[in-house]
């Protein structure tokens, strides 16, 4: 990533959203990190200030982190938001994706591990706790059979991106696909770009779970 990154911390317990600063204040990446206690207090700052990711906690007093998420994509669908919970519930991490989440974390994550989840999002990738994983996977095997039929619709994808398609359902980023197939990092963006753009999707989520719905992978 060559350009830092504004961050924002949605946080109403103070000492957690102190311990998520401190985390991030020795990241290289983070350019500078804006504090909320509340859902209502993060679209706040949204309006007067620059902000590329939020952590976002779901269990927020008053307005919760799930509807917060959703206003926050509606007004501005390029900032990205990594939900942090201390819940797994299957509703709750649907809900969340349905909001257009970009990632999902358990609160116990290593602080040194939420921080690379955060720069890989940055980067393009979706991520999942891996604790919740087999929901996302058991909600698309579950339209699956209900549909029990592969999509016919042809979206016109090159074998290139069908196998870049592949890649971003398995939680790869930009960089992690540029190496594993030995391209550019510009080559990779303009396929995936391409992909969204065929595939009729936002972003790399919608992807992914198109992907999966449809059997496209």
């Amino acid at each position: 990533m060559d350009t830092k990154s504004k961050i924002l911390i949605v946080e109403d317990h103070e000492l957690t959203r102190f311990g998520l600063k401190t985390a991030f204040e020795a990241c290289d990446f983070v350019e500078y990190i804006k504090e909320a206690e509340s859902a209502e207090k993060c679209l706040e700052i949204l309006k007067n200030n620059e902000i590329d990711l939020i952590i976002m906690d779901l269990g927020l007093p008053g307005m919760n982190g799930i509807e917060a998420t959703k206003l926050v994509k509606e007004s501005n669908k390029d900032i990205k938001v990594v939900i942090l919970t201390s819940h797994n519930d299957e509703q709750e991490v649907l809900n969340s994706l349905k909001a257009g989440a970009n990632a999902y974390c358990s609160k116990e994550i290593n602080p040194i591990r939420l921080t690379q989840v955060v720069q890989s999002v940055l980067d393009g990738a979706a991520w999942f706790d891996p604790s919740i994983s087999h929901i996302v996977l058991n909600a698309a095997t579950k339209i699956q059979e209900k549909e029990n039929i592969k999509s016919e619709k042809d979206y016109g994808l090159t074998s290139r991106e069908a196998q870049i398609l592949k890649l971003i359902t398995e939680g790869y980023s930009n960089n992690e696909i540029a190496n594993e197939l030995y391209v550019s990092i510009n080559t990779t963006k303009a396929h995936v770009a391409s992909i969204l753009q065929k595939l009729e999707v936002d972003d790399r989520l919608q992807a992914a779970l198109k992907a999966l719905k449809e059997r496209l992978v």
